[in-house]
């Protein structure tokens, strides 16, 4: 006669144990990919650009017949402060637009003549854009303001609490956009002296919404020596 078989039954709680573990571990594993999310050890690294990499820089107008001209042209004689719009649609890029504007008064008694440049002209875009900026705007279609080392800001930028705290600054502050355009490769702001003085500021957008201080702008724009008065005082 065969002996009764001995069922096994199985411990509820250690599989409850175990699912719980497994929850532990998931949860630490999302902290700490958003603790390194907000760090800069995964951000885009960044090249600083020679003048002589951006003078060569070919530069369209946006009319209705473009010109094609050397950047340099922009500030041989009395230097500038650029701005390379990472997308006119974007309202971060907007707000910035119109802090570099409100310095327009005092750039215009330094002589120091305010640009931007774009990556495309999509639509209205441009246009769109030009109430929030007081100057001048070109297009670089090989997008070298963006370099040499172009650097994106993907999905990571949304999990970034600097970026929402950027959006929230912005949005309060009464800016909209759309979603219109290029908007990953990140741009930045530069004041270039006049003939060979060279690059005086550089900012590179760190993440969307990383805004150029404007006094460090108007500190370097005061040391801009125009041409003229750099050539009487050789």
């Amino acid at each position: 006669m065969l002996a009764p078989t001995r069922r096994h039954h199985r411990d509820p709680s250690l599989f409850t144990m175990g699912m719980w573990s497994i929850g532990v571990g998931a949860l630490g594993a999302a902290a700490l990919a958003l603790f390194l999310a907000n760090t800069d050890m995964f951000l885009p690294k960044s090249q600083k650009a020679a003048l002589e990499y951006l003078e060569d820089t070919d530069l369209k107008t946006l009319e209705k017949e473009p010109r094609t001209f050397k950047a340099k042209e922009l500030w041989e004689k009395n230097g500038a402060v650029i701005m390379a719009v990472r997308r006119p649609g974007c309202f971060l890029c907007r707000e910035e637009a119109m802090d570099l504007s409100l310095l327009k008064p005092k750039l215009d008694e330094l002589g120091v003549p305010l640009y931007a440049v774009v990556k495309e002209q999509l639509s209205t875009e441009v246009e769109d854009f030009q109430p929030y900026f007081k100057g001048e705007i070109f297009l670089d279609e090989k997008k070298k303001f963006y370099g040499p080392q172009r650097r994106k800001m993907m999905l990571l930028g949304f999990v970034r609490l600097g970026v929402w705290r950027n959006f929230f600054r912005a949005w309060d502050s009464g800016f909209s956009g759309n979603l219109e355009g290029e908007g990953f490769i990140l741009g930045g702001v530069f004041v270039v002296g006049s003939g060979r003085q060279g690059i005086l500021l550089e900012h590179r957008e760190k993440e969307f919404g990383d805004k150029v201080n404007v006094d460090s702008v108007l500190e370097a724009a005061r040391k801009i020596k125009p041409q003229t008065l750099a050539s009487e005082e050789k």
